[in-house]
Formats: structure tokens, C-alpha cells, sequence
């Protein structure tokens, strides 16, 4: 039996070798074979390399391409794909490499002839697209994003009939879009966006029939929309905003198939009525159409559309009742932007059948009347700019209220702050500046201020004291309570608002000592105490540091005095910065971009526009655009005395400077000749002696300055910003000498009071900077949004517009 089981053993052993080599055979013949990369791919690509000046150490360079040799296989080098049967390159994806060049024409790249992928977005590349890309016609993917190419986009581009994928947005490339990218007929994905294309859109846009995507917003497209895009039945998601399309939008023949999802049309010249086809677009979720000339009562077929969940038509010329027509209960609707239109009348109770409604933006209209109670089942309420003047009956949704961002300012409500906000516990932003409340700030505030991020109380007939309800107000950002009638001392709880960087409580009663307590908020920016009744010192010999990141600090008229020791300013270190601008960010003003259309307050993510204020002929007056980039220090109509500190001179970002109405002596410090980017000075009306620094002159940013009504003596400096100085600006300093160039034959060396008036033409103004036009911008994104200038002549308030090449400073309003 033994030899039998052992043959039997042997012959299974046997049995299961042969099995597992015919498995192997059968495996090997099945599995391709693996090519390495192929030389002249490698070669190709260190060639491509070498055709760039970029520095190997910069560490994006050396991580993704500097690494490149010929000690090493091309297809294991990052950012390089092959393919696995014949070890030609098929992707070369170095975004965010910095090439720092041109692509040539003749470049090794278009040596890569089986590319599929190519990606080269953000690589700070210049120049033309070369013609020769067109000869990569394996491409499915080409993505060029975000570089700073130039000039037409080649014909040659239509030859790349496999592209699935492209994108050439954000660049400066110009001119027509070429016929040929109508061959393009397997694109899913066409992103044109940023860039300065213009003439028309293809005429006939539906031969890019697997077309899903389609982006163009930021050029200058012209002529009438093509309705052919709306046939393109795979199509779900088109952005065209910002170009000049206009008038009527012509819907076309919609596909009953669509599957159109977003829709942006906005910041274009469109105008008419809207067409009630758009109720045809059965699966669209998000429409913008803001920013245009749309006319006509509200479009009420938007609303059949069962599937929209976001819709903006603000800016634009609708008028009349907003009418709902006959809502859904199964709408989906939960953002409605109709602001900035011409719709009056009172809101109407559709809206509550909203069942999914959000985010309700009705502001900048005509409504009327109350604010219904259903309303405050809102995320976002933006009421403004209306002529609301009460509160309807408050439903039972008010214990369950979600609000967050309340905007209730610019209306005509009237009596006492409405308790019934006190109860809304998550409220995160409230506006209710700007109407005619009165009476006092409840304490019941302290329901919200754990939540509370923007509180603004501005010009209001609010009295008596502000509450001291800050304990928990660890969140807030922002307190303006100014242009009220308020009193007492501040309340000693604002200690606890450590995110605190803007505090205004400007034209009030205030009488309190210097707040030096607030020096302890360490992002602290922006100081306004103007036009109170505060008194002392600002100097605190205990306090060894404090404010350091203050930007700007507005205390004037009020009955501050003493004098400050020669290192007062020198813990400011936040002035000391010097804050440039990145000339790409074009505009220095804080107006419309891309998001934004007013001055904004950028709290987490979420922007909420805010306003400056100026006195302006003797009355408080709104202007909307202002620089985002000042430093400013206003101690003026006060009663300071004693030498300015040396320390000034240290604040380097320091662009306004107002000491004036005081009684400031002795030398102006040499050291402000170290501001360089100060671009207004006001030392009128101290007692300075000796002369203005001649070191002053080379300042090239300072073009509004006042040294009038002191004792200075000397020569004017030299600078041409000196020389062209209104002679208003020097006058009453006998011993001054050099006036007769800025003053001309109307110079009178020592006027007396009815002479000085014959001395100032028509239009010359003596600058006195009375108050702060503040708009602020805390936290994440832009940063700090000041302006702080103002100007007089007796009374006679005005505001000048100036402008330099360099920083192009520009202050504006109207008389």
C-alpha cells in the first residue's frame, strides 16, 4: 500500500507544477508587455526643461520638473504619465511651475505627439499661443489657465478635434473666438473666461453638441445672446457674465431634453422683458441675471420651474407689486435676490409659501408698510434701502428664528429699538443704522452677543447710555454706534471683545477719560471717538504698551490735552508697516470687482457692505467709495500742547496726518520727512515755530498740506508739491518767505483778516479735517477699507478730487 499511496502523492505534486506553469504562460501571454520611456520622450522632455530660466532652487521647480534626468526612467518622473504598451508620453501636468516664458514655436513640447493631457495653468507663462499647439492632435485635455498669454488664439487650435477639455481662462488673450472651434465636437468642457475676447460668440454654437459646460464671463462678447447655445441638449452649466451681450434674451428653440442647471448672464446690457420660455429650462437650479436692464413686472414663470433653488435679479428695472403668481408648495426656491430694482408696494404673504426660502435680499426697491412676521423664519433678511416703518404681527416662528444676517438700515422706522431682535439668538450680523429709532438700547441685546459678529447702530436718535451687556461679546468684530445721543462712559465689558477691531461711537455725548483699556484688544484697527466730550491725557505712563495694531485713530474734537513724550508712537507698530498695493489688484478703491458692489465687510467668508461717513457742508453725508489702504491719525480741535513726537516719524504707512486746532509749539519734527507715503498733512492752527523742514519737498506722495495760522519763518521748501500748494495753506505766518511763486500777485505778506479773504480765489479751501469716513473690512480677505479727509473754508464743507499716477488717490462727493 505504501508505494501506492507514494505514487499517487507524487503523481498530484506532478499535477499541480504543470498547473501553475500553464497558469503563468497563460498570464504572461494575457498581460501586455511594459515599455520604459522611449529616449527621444525623454530626451523631448529635458529639452522642453532647459527651455525655461528658472531657477532650480525655487522649491515648486525642483519638486516637480528639476528633478527631471537621464538617471531615471521619464515615466516614473512626477507630473508624467505614459502609456503602458508603447512608453509614449501622455501627460505632462506641471501647474504651478513658475516657466517664467514664452512657449516657442518650435519648442521640444510639440515633439510629444501622442499627448493626451496637458496642463500649464498658473506657470506664469507670456507671450502668444504658438500655431504649432495644434499639431498635438491626441489631445483630450488642454489647460492653460491662469498665465498671462497674449494675442488671438491660433486657428490652428480647431485641428485638435479630440479635445474633450479646454481651458484658457484668466489670461489677456484677445480677439475672436476662431470659426474652427466649431470642430471641436467631442468638448464637454470650453472655459474662455478673464481674458479680453470680444466681436460675437460662434454663430452656431450647437455643432459643439456634447458642450456641458461653457464658460466666457470677464471678456467684452458683444451683439445679441446666440440662442443656438440653448439647443445643445447635453448642455448644464453656462457663465457669461460681465461682457456687453444686449438686448431682449432670446430663448430659442429650448431642447425639451435640456439639462441646462446654471444659468449666469449677469453684469451684461440685456434689457426687455424676460420671456415666460424660460419656464422651459425643466431642470434649472441656479439663475443669475443681475446687473442688466430686464424690465417689466416681476417674471412670474420663473417660479414653475420647480427645480430652482437660487435666483438673482438684482440691478435691474423691474417695477410694480411683487407678484408671485401662483407658488408651489413643492418649490424648491431658497435664495431670492431682487434687489437694487423699482418694485413698491407692501411684501407680499406669498413669499411665507416659500416653504425652502432662505436668503431674502429685497432691498434697495420701494416697499412699504410692515415687515411681515414670516420673514423672520429667514437665514438672511436684507430689507435696506426701503421705506418700511413698522413691524407686522410676529408668528410663532419667532422662538425658532435661524436668522444670522439682519439688515434693517436706511427705512423709516420710528420709537423704541424692537425687542422682539433681542430674540433672535443666532444673530450674527445686524444693520439697523441709518432710520429714526429712539429712546434706549435695551439690555436684552445680551441675548445675542455670543453670536453677535457686526453691530451697527449709526445715525439713530438712540439716547442715554450704552449697555454694558459685552461680557460674552467674545465674536464681535464690529461696533458702530455713532451719530447717536448717546452718554455716560463706555462700557467696561468691551474688554472682553477680543476679535473687536473696529469701534465707532463718533458724534455722541461720551464723557469719559481716554479709553487706554481698549489698548489691550490686540486687533484693534480702527479707533473713532470724534465729536464727544472725552477729556485728559492719551498718554498713560502705566500702560507700557498697547494699540499696536491700530491703523487708524480719530479723537478729535474733543477736550483731550496734555502732551505725549518724545516715544509715544513708537508701540504702534501696525503704522510703522508699510502697506503696498499689488498693482494687479488694479482699482484702489474698495467699489465693484468681481463679487462685491459695495464697500464690503468680509467676516468669515461672507461679505456684508458697509458706508463711510463725512462731514460735508456742516451735515453728515454717505459717500460709497473710499481707499482700502489708509493710515490715519486725526488729534485734532483738541487741546494738546507741548512738542509733536519725534516718534512720528516712525510710522511709516502713515498717509494722513491731522494735528491741527491745537497747541502744539516749538520745531515740526524732522523726522516726518521719513513718511514717505504721507499724502495729507494738517499742522494749521497750533503755535509751531522755526521751519518746515525742507526734507518735506522730496515727499512726492504729499499733495494736500496745511501749515496756516503758527509762526513759522524760512523759506518753502522747494518741492513741487510746495509750489503747487493753494497760498491759503501758509498764510498767517509773517516771517514765512518764497510765497510770491505760489501765491502770485495776490500775495499779501501780512493780510489782516479781510485782506486773507480777497487772498483765496474762489475756489481755494483751507483743509480741516473735522471727522472720519471709515468703511472697514476686518478679518479674512481684503484687509482694512479706510479714508479720512476732509475740508473747509469756513464752514463751507467740500470735498476735493485729486488723483497721482502712483496711487492714485482719489476722494470724491458731492455738494
Amino acid at each position: 500500500m505504501i508505494p501506492s499511496q507514494s505514487y499517487s502523492f507524487s503523481g498530484i505534486v506532478v499535477t499541480l507544477y504543470f498547473f501553475f506553469l500553464f497558469s503563468f504562460v497563460l498570464h504572461t501571454l494575457a498581460s501586455p508587455k511594459v515599455h520604459y520611456c522611449r529616449d527621444d520622450q525623454r530626451d523631448a522632455l529635458l529639452e522642453f526643461k532647459h527651455e525655461f530660466p528658472v531657477n532650480e532652487s525655487d522649491p515648486n521647480f525642483y519638486d516637480m520638473i528639476g528633478s527631471w534626468n537621464k538617471s531615471s526612467d521619464c515615466c516614473s518622473w512626477k507630473r508624467i504619465k505614459c502609456d503602458s504598451k508603447s512608453g509614449q508620453v501622455i501627460s505632462l501636468d506641471i501647474a504651478s511651475v513658475p516657466l517664467n516664458n514664452t512657449l516657442k514655436p518650435n519648442s521640444s513640447l510639440f515633439k510629444l505627439q501622442y499627448l493626451q493631457n496637458l496642463t500649464l495653468s498658473d506657470c506664469n507663462l507670456y507671450g502668444e499661443i504658438p500655431s504649432s499647439l495644434g499639431n498635438l492632435s491626441h489631445l483630450t485635455n488642454l489647460n492653460l489657465v491662469y498665465n498671462k498669454l497674449v494675442g488671438q488664439v491660433p486657428a490652428s487650435i480647431g485641428n485638435l478635434t479630440q479635445l474633450r477639455y479646454l481651458s484658457l481662462s484668466y489670461n489677456q488673450l484677445s480677439g475672436k473666438i476662431p470659426v474652427s472651434f466649431a470642430n471641436l465636437t467631442k468638448l464637454f468642457a470650453l472655459y474662455l473666461s478673464y481674458n479680453y475676447f470680444e466681436s460675437e460668440l460662434l454663430p452656431d454654437m450647437s455643432r459643439l453638441h456634447n458642450l456641458e459646460d461653457f464658460g466666457a464671463s470677464g471678456n467684452s462678447f458683444v451683439g445679441p445672446f446666440p440662442p443656438s447655445l440653448f439647443t445643445i441638449p447635453s448642455l448644464q452649466w453656462i457663465q457669461l457674465g460681465g461682457n456687453h451681450f444686449k438686448g431682449p434674451l432670446d430663448f430659442g428653440n429650448i431642447s425639451l431634453s435640456s439639462r441646462l442647471q446654471i444659468l449666469s448672464l449677469r453684469d451684461n446690457k440685456f434689457d426687455g422683458p424676460i420671456h415666460e420660455s424660460i419656464s422651459k429650462f425643466l431642470n434649472l437650479e441656479q439663475l443669475d441675471l443681475s446687473n442688466n436692464s430686464f424690465f417689466g413686472p416681476f417674471p412670474t414663470s420663473l417660479l414653475t420651474i420647480l427645480s430652482l433653488r437660487r435666483v438673482n435679479l438684482a440691478g435691474n428695472k423691474f417695477k410694480g407689486p411683487i407678484d408671485f403668481g401662483n407658488i408651489s408648495s413643492s418649490s424648491s426656491l431658497s435664495v431670492l435676490d431682487l434687489s437694487h430694482n423699482k418694485f413698491d408696494g407692501p411684501v407680499p404673504e406669498s413669499i411665507s409659501k416659500f416653504l425652502n426660502l432662505e436668503d431674502l435680499d429685497l432691498s434697495n426697491n420701494k416697499l412699504e408698510g410692515k415687515v411681515p412676521g414670516f420673514l423672520w423664519r429667514m437665514v438672511l433678511l436684507k430689507l435696506s434701502h426701503n421705506s418700511f416703518s413698522s413691524f407686522g404681527k410676529l408668528s410663532k416662528v419667532l422662538d425658532q428664528a435661524q436668522i444670522r444676517d439682519l439688515r434693517l438700515d436706511s427705512n423709516s422706522f420710528r420709537g423704541p429699538f424692537p425687542h422682539s431682535i433681542c430674540k433672535l439668538r443666532s444673530l450674527e450680523f445686524l444693520d439697523l443704522s441709518n432710520n429714526s429709532f429712539s429712546g434706549s438700547i435695551p439690555l436684552c441685546l445680551r441675548n445675542f452677543t455670543k453670536s453677535i459678529q457686526v453691530l451697527i447702530l449709526r445715525n439713530n436718535k438712540f439716547s442715554g447710555v450704552l449697555p454694558d451687556v459685552f461680557v460674552n461679546a467674545t465674536n464681535l468684530h464690529a461696533l458702530d454706534v455713532s451719530r447717536n445721543r448717546l452718554e455716560g462712559k463706555l462700557p467696561k465689558s468691551l474688554i472682553n471683545c477680543e476679535f473687536m477691531e473696529l469701534l465707532n461711537v463718533a458724534g455722541n455725548k461720551f464723557k469719559d477719560k481716554f479709553p487706554s483699556w481698549l489698548g489691550s484688544l490686540l486687533r484693534l484697527n480702527v479707533l473713532i471717538l470724534r465729536s464727544n466730550q472725552f477729556y485728559g491725557s492719551l498718554y498713560h505712563p502705566h500702560i507700557s504698551i498697547g494699540f499696536q495694531m491700530l491703523k487708524v485713530i480719530d479723537v478729535s474734537h474733543n477736550d483731550f490735552n496734555g502732551t505725549f513724550p518724545t516715544f509715544y508712537f513708537s508701540n504702534w507698530l501696525e503704522m510703522r508697516q508699510r502697506i503696498t498695493l499689488n498693482p494687479e489688484d488694479g482699482d484702489t478703491y474698495m467699489g465693484y470687482q468681481i463679487d462685491t458692489n459695495d464697500l464690503q465687510l468680509v467676516i468669515d467668508s461672507r461679505s456684508y457692505p458697509t458706508s463711510m461717513d463725512m462731514v460735508h457742508k456742516g451735515v453728515d453725508t454717505e459717500f460709497e467709495k473710499i481707499r482700502r489702504d489708509f493710515i490715519a491719525i486725526d488729534l485734532s480741535e483738541n487741546r494738546f500742547y507741548g512738542k509733536i513726537p519725534e516718534s512720528i516719524g516712525l510710522l511709516k504707512g502713515l498717509r494722513l496726518l491731522n494735528l491741527s486746532g491745537n497747541a502744539f509749539a516749538s520745531n515740526i519734527p524732522l523726522s516726518l520727512a521719513n513718511l514717505t507715503t504721507l499724502e495729507a498733512l494738517d499742522l494749521s492752527r497750533n503755535q509751531l515755530s522755526g521751519q518746515i523742514p525742507l526734507d518735506l519737498g522730496i515727499l512726492s506722495f504729499l499733495s494736500i498740506m496745511d501749515f496756516s495760522h503758527n509762526n513759522l519763518e524760512g523759506p518753502i521748501p522747494r518741492g513741487t508739491q510746495f509750489q503747487r500748494q493753494n497760498c491759503s495753506s501758509f498764510m498767517d505766518n509773517p516771517k514765512l518767505y518764497g510765497l510770491d511763486e505760489i501765491c502770485g500777485k495776490t500775495h499779501v505778506p501780512n493780510p489782516t483778516p479781510q485782506e486773507s479773504e480777497k487772498v483765496l480765489e474762489p475756489e481755494e479751501q483751507v483743509i480741516n479735517w473735522i471727522a472720519a469716513a471709515i468703511a472697514y473690512v476686518p478679518g479674512v480677505f481684503c484687509g482694512l477699507v479706510i479714508g479720512h479727509i476732509f475740508f473747509s473754508h469756513k464752514h463751507e464743507w467740500f470735498t476735493e478730487k485729486f488723483s497721482r499716477n502712483k496711487s492714485r488717490l482719489v476722494i470724491r462727493g458731492t455738494h
